[in-house]
């Protein structure tokens, strides 16, 4: 009986439908790479596939369903494969993107089946009508300058995985144009979700930025938006905003002038934004929304992220400072309720501003809001919600970053958000986002398969289980279109990734089971012999996840911005001379006056975690977690052993190097903890018992981490595997560079022989000004 592959094999012709749709080019030319150039394309807008060709096609319009396929319905959207008897092959879609995926899924998962499957035509749904990335981290975010990026290669890896969308915003720079004073950091936060005014200029801030700069920004999105356009898909942008602008403009309008919006810690100087209450800034956003879309027609939606990172909305609760704002939003000595109700009306209008500038170009241009900085204001904004006015969120149960969800394994963990750890979407959202569609409005949510928020700066860590919770929660919810934190990262940096072949799956296969989706995968990349090894391996790491408690988020989602691998852990950080902790000061998310360099409990105003839930979750991790990894190199180990094939090995070898480097990141994440524990129960209680133990918990911790870091550094000297992000330009607060091994020799050098240092740190730290000595709390 013939295959797919022989069907291909005899084909002469490949015919596409349309001269507009750019992605039937695209899956024309790969088809005939994989022809080896023995056929011809030509372009036939009739539906028909004559014997011995291809017919590409998509057909967007429903009122056409019918006719192709009986039962189309014209309520989902569907990929068609069909190869009736005497004639040739027929991909058919009824969007761009699923015309490339559905390619994919021809000429890779169902190559070798029998064209009978086939003959009256094998249908095919999508379980979400959208996926989109959000905070794309190696095309537009903080990762852009890793080296060994090819942004073709990623966006077209997005579209085999089913995905609807790309996110195009990101600057051509390595750094962002902001600066600040010597010693700041919040400038540095300006390199992610760059505003609008960093592409285009309008009439109000025409020269404040250098033309050459914005054109530079402007055609790397351009760029970005083409490529997704030739594999069918639609461009979108997250911005942070309303964003601060430089000073000079505000000198020029000082009337103008809206929120202070940096943070009081991070910054040595005040930084505000435009009032979008003044009719003014209101045209100047609206004249740069237009003119993005003019240049990117198919700019499909605006998704703005706020109240971080240099950006905030006038009077909102939580901005930094307080809430402020200029003279046009509410009048002084309102109340809360006032307040919070103008400061919502003001924040809508502007997502109505953004929307309306932009379906003067797209009709179909949405303008998003990330909710949860707006707990205060959430009723207010809910209210005003409508057609093209949408949000993005975790989940729409509770207002603000707190969840009503818990931890899978630990109810006593106390935070799990935006992590896989956060792998459920329950019955009782639905009806909130039927509330939200009767509006005609509709919420995008989040979900974490990657990098990002999980165990940054690793890539490819498996956890299939964790990711497939989520994703048969979200589609039991019938979420319309579902986020993608951090993006995907390219087959050329993980080409054994299983948590996105699984993602991939439950969007392209409509009966999907986890096991036998599992097993199957093991199978194409080990052999059957080796096959459920293989699963057992990424079930030990997604085991070993579920058993990770979290106990210091902000350190497992940005220890890189903490510098927690290159920082030495000793019970007194300060008893290392300043000048020698500088090779990593100078990146470290800290200002000087910022209690973190030198105590691991606190960052800015936060108490990061207490010493009695900080000492439970060491029992925890040294209980449940390190065994799961244990277990899990063993039978990496004895795999190795036993493979036969050159790709087995291929797949053993790179995925034995991820979890030595995982389990480098687990013990310095104990290893942190240790040290909070360790070091505030010594200088807090007046047991000498207590005492003695946290003397000898942070000996065994320092011991321990110069020994995981002699450990890392093995595998970053020796290994050939891609296991973490690497700046290919320099380092960052937000990634490491080549040099990295030798800030590792330093760490290790400098941790040597301080396990028996009496534990300190200076309350008065933060009080510290240059030139003054002795200064202490005031009373």
């Amino acid at each position: 009986m013939a295959t797919i592959t022989e069907i291909l094999s005899h084909v002469k012709t490949i015919f596409t439908t349309s001269t507009k749709i750019k992605v039937e080019q695209t899956v024309a030319q790969e088809l005939l790479t994989i022809l080896g150039g023995r056929a011809t394309v030509k372009h036939l807008p009739r539906l028909e596939a004559p014997s011995e060709s291809v017919r590409l096609a998509v057909i967007p319009e429903k009122s056409r369903w019918k006719s192709v396929h009986a039962s189309l319905d014209g309520k989902r959207d569907w990929m068609l494969v069909r190869a009736p008897r005497g004639g040739g092959l027929e991909l058919l879609a009824s969007r761009p993107h699923l015309l490339y995926s559905l390619f994919t899924l021809v000429t890779e998962d169902w190559k070798a089946k029998e064209v009978d499957e086939f003959r009256v035509g094998k249908v095919a749904h999508p379980s979400f009508a959208n996926i989109r990335p959000v905070y794309d981290l190696f095309l537009t975010q903080h990762a852009r300058t890793v080296r060994g990026f090819n942004r073709e290669e990623h966006i077209r890896h997005l579209a085999r995985m089913g995905f609807s969308h790309v996110e195009v915003n990101g600057l051509a720079f390595a750094v962002p144009f902001e600066r600040g004073p010597q010693g700041e950091v919040l400038h540095r936060f300006y390199t992610y979700c760059p505003s609008l005014d960093q592409f285009v200029y309008s009439r109000l801030n025409k020269g404040i930025y250098d033309d050459d700069y914005l054109q530079a920004n402007l055609n790397f999105l351009k760029s970005n938006a083409e490529i997704a356009e030739r594999y069918g898909l639609t461009p979108g942008m997250v911005c942070f905003e309303p964003r601060s602008v430089p000073d000079n403009l505000l000198q020029r309008y000082p009337m103008l002038r809206g929120a202070r919006v940096d943070h009081p810690i991070r910054s040595w100087h005040p930084r505000f934004n435009l009032s979008v209450a003044h009719p003014v800034v209101q045209e100047h956003y609206a004249e740069m929304m237009e003119k993005i879309l003019r240049e990117v027609p198919a700019l499909e939606y605006i998704s703005i992220w706020s109240n971080d990172s240099g950006a905030g909305f006038e009077y909102t609760n939580s901005l930094y400072v307080g809430r402020n704002g200029g003279g046009y939003v509410v009048r002084e000595w309102k109340g809360d309720t006032e307040i919070s109700e103008a400061a919502a009306n003001n924040l809508v209008r502007f997502m109505r501003i953004l929307r309306d500038a932009g379906r003067h170009v797209n009709p179909r241009f949405r303008t998003l809001i990330r909710l949860e900085p707006f707990w205060v204001e959430h009723d207010h904004i809910w209210k005003q919600l409508g057609d093209g006015l949408d949000v993005e969120v975790s989940s729409l149960l509770t207002k603000g970053w707190a969840l009503a969800y818990k931890h899978p394994k630990y109810p006593e963990a106390r935070e799990i958000h935006g992590t896989a750890l956060h792998n459920r979407f329950v019955d009782a959202e639905k009806p909130i986002i039927e509330e939200l569609r009767r509006k005609g409005s509709e919420a995008d949510v989040y979900f974490s398969p990657g990098i990002i928020w999980n165990h940054e700066p690793l890539i490819g860590i498996p956890f299939p289980s964790l990711v497939h919770d989520k994703l048969k929660d979200l589609q039991k919810q019938q979420v319309a279109t579902i986020c993608f934190n951090g993006s995907a990262t390219p087959p050329s940096f993980a080409p054994f990734n299983i948590n996105q072949e699984v993602v991939r799956a439950f969007q392209t296969k409509e009966h999907f089971g986890l096991d036998s989706f599992l097993h199957e995968k093991a199978t194409e990349w080990v052999g059957e012999d080796l096959a459920d090894d293989l699963v057992k391996v990424w079930m030990h790491s997604d085991e070993a996840y579920r058993s990770f408690p979290l106990p210091i988020w902000i350190y497992s989602s940005w220890g890189v911005w903490y510098r927690l691998w290159a920082r030495p852990i000793v019970p007194n950080i300060e008893a290392i001379p300043e000048k020698e902790r500088m090779y990593y000061e100078e990146f470290l998310l800290a200002t000087s006056h910022n209690r973190c360099r030198v105590d691991f409990r606190y960052d800015v105003g936060f108490d990061l975690v207490d010493p009695a839930h900080a000492h439970r979750c060491l029992t925890i991790i040294d209980r449940d977690l390190f065994p799961q990894l244990d277990s899990a190199m063993g039978v990496l180990a004895a795999m190795k052993r036993r493979a036969a094939t050159d790709t087995a090995h291929a797949c053993i070898d790179d995925l034995t190097d991820r979890m030595r480097a995982l389990y480098c990141w687990y013990r310095t994440q104990r290893n942190v903890t240790a040290w909070v524990a360790g070091v505030h129960i010594y200088l807090e209680t007046h047991s000498k018992k207590g005492r003695k133990e946290s003397r000898m918990l942070l000996k065994q911790m320092v011991l321990d981490e110069i020994e995981n870091t002699k450990q890392l550094l093995k595998l970053w000297e020796t290994s050939k595997t891609n296991w973490m992000m690497v700046s290919g330009v320099g380092e960052t607060t937000f990634i490491y560079y080549k040099n990295f091994g030798e800030h590792l020799r330093r760490k290790i050098e400098l941790m040597k022989g301080r396990e028996n240092d009496e534990p300190h740190v200076d309350p008065n730290f933060q009080w510290r000004v240059p030139g003054f000595t002795n200064v202490q709390k005031a009373r």
